[in-house]
């Protein structure tokens, strides 16, 4: 008897209705969150940020997230959703990031840095630098785009919520005063 809930339990546990109801929830906390669309905006832009850096940094970058979501007063779970959003867009963008980091580092300073680095050190400048430089650019530029239009998706859904909210109450009171 106490197999078949046993079974029942681990077979309703991993059921995708539950799942899209806990992103949903998710989704509700984070339109909820405290500070408002702009501080949500504020981590989403901070994790696409760091993202366009991150690959040719070996990782070390994520750990940059931390300090800036505390110094900007940015919502962290925004900022890691737009850490694995930049995931998902870095391919296109790496193209231009080493575009744009070939523009801006200047000839003599890559082989300044081989000559006077070890070895092991110099490899991973000359092969990474236009990419990190490019990177942060580019994702300065894409954070600041990106603010803006997730400020406004988030305002627009408050804004939504908050009209069916009224409305659900204008129907409560007719339906009384009728009574």
């Amino acid at each position: 008897m106490q197999s078949i809930q046993k079974v029942k339990m681990m077979k309703a546990r991993y059921d995708w209705k539950s799942i899209k109801r806990w992103f949903k929830y998710k989704y509700i906390l984070l339109l909820r969150a405290k500070g408002g669309p702009s501080m949500v905006a504020r981590g989403f832009s901070i994790g696409l940020f760091v993202e366009m850096f991150t690959l040719p940094t070996a990782g070390f970058a994520f750990a940059l997230i931390f300090p800036l979501v505390y110094l900007l007063r940015a919502n962290l779970p925004a900022a890691l959703i737009g850490f694995v959003f930049g995931k998902v867009i870095y391919i296109p963008f790496s193209i231009l990031n080493k575009q744009v980091g070939e523009a801006l580092v200047p000839k003599h300073f890559k082989f300044y840095l081989i000559h006077h680095l070890p070895h092991m050190l110099s490899n991973i400048i000359r092969s990474g630098l236009d990419l990190i430089i490019g990177g942060m650019v580019v994702g300065l530029f894409l954070g600041i785009i990106a603010y803006f239009p997730v400020v406004l998706l988030l305002k627009y859904q408050a804004n939504r919520r908050k009209e069916k909210r009224r409305l659900r109450k204008d129907q409560l009171a007719t339906t009384q005063t009728k009574e």
